[in-house]
């Protein structure tokens, strides 16, 4: 496993400065090698992007990255799509909160599956920054999600 010196919100940090996500941007960033994922995994087949995974990575924090998730579209000035999947560490919202006070909640389980999240996000000047709590462990973060296409709260 990879060991990387730099905390959880220190990674995000230095993620949030590669917008546009490139693979070699995360590659170096995490300092990992991706490979293509298994496009059975996404229930839409992902003709129009490139997905691809890499991992596992363990913070200094004790926080592990099981699975970094990056998808790079095959459209020309899209910026790209990132998931870190977390283990290890448990994060609980109130340490997101001291990070990104501001957040908005914009998914909620349904009650079709314990994997179902509550997704808690942060509106910020390049998009959306999204950290999702499991049903199955709900008081530790479970991921977090990288959109910088979702448009900022109160734009169309």
């Amino acid at each position: 496993m990879m060991q990387l010196e730099m905390t959880l919100w220190q990674t995000i940090d230095a993620l949030i400065q590669q917008i546009p996500f490139t693979r070699a941007k995360v590659e170096n960033v995490l300092k990992i090698r991706f490979v293509d994922s298994d496009p059975s995994n996404y229930a839409i087949q992902p003709s129009s992007f490139q997905p691809l995974d890499g991992g596992p990575i363990k913070l200094s924090d004790g926080v592990v990255i099981g699975n970094v998730d990056l998808r790079i579209s095959n459209k020309e000035g899209d910026p790209g799509f990132l998931v870190l999947n977390l283990a290890g560490a448990c994060i609980g919202l109130d340490a997101v909160r001291a990070h990104y006070g501001d957040l908005r909640i914009t998914d909620f389980p349904r009650g079709r599956s314990l994997d179902e999240v509550t997704a808690h996000s942060a509106f910020l000047n390049w998009g959306g920054l999204n950290f999702g709590f499991r049903e199955r462990n709900p008081d530790c973060l479970a991921g977090v999600s990288f959109d910088p296409r979702k448009p900022i709260q109160g734009t169309p």
